[in-house]
């Protein structure tokens, strides 16, 4: 199974039935292989969070962000983990 690191998972011990259950959709959801397709997935993933009142915490979001990225070329996964880092320092104001 290409996702072993969700095997026993402590972040999906406490989790709800309902975020549980959009974490293995979106883990079994075609992914992009790309940064340009990256984007406009990740957000039709997080509105679609969100309409359904799910909310993910920051390690949360870092598993998804785990899943995204496992079928994307080693370049493609390291401008994606630049993304992710610029936006976690937008967020956290540094």
């Amino acid at each position: 199974m290409p996702y072993d690191f969700l095997n026993n998972n402590p972040l999906l011990a406490d989790m709800s039935p309902e975020k549980l259950q959009f974490l293995m959709n979106f883990a079994t959801a075609k992914k992009p292989t790309d940064i340009k397709e990256m984007m406009p997935f990740l957000l039709s993933a997080m509105n679609s969070a969100k309409s359904n009142n799910i909310q993910f915490s920051e390690p949360e979001i870092d598993l998804l962000f785990q899943i995204l990225k496992q079928n994307m070329s080693a370049e493609e996964s390291a401008k994606a983990d630049k993304i992710m880092n610029l936006m976690k320092n937008r967020r956290s104001g540094s």
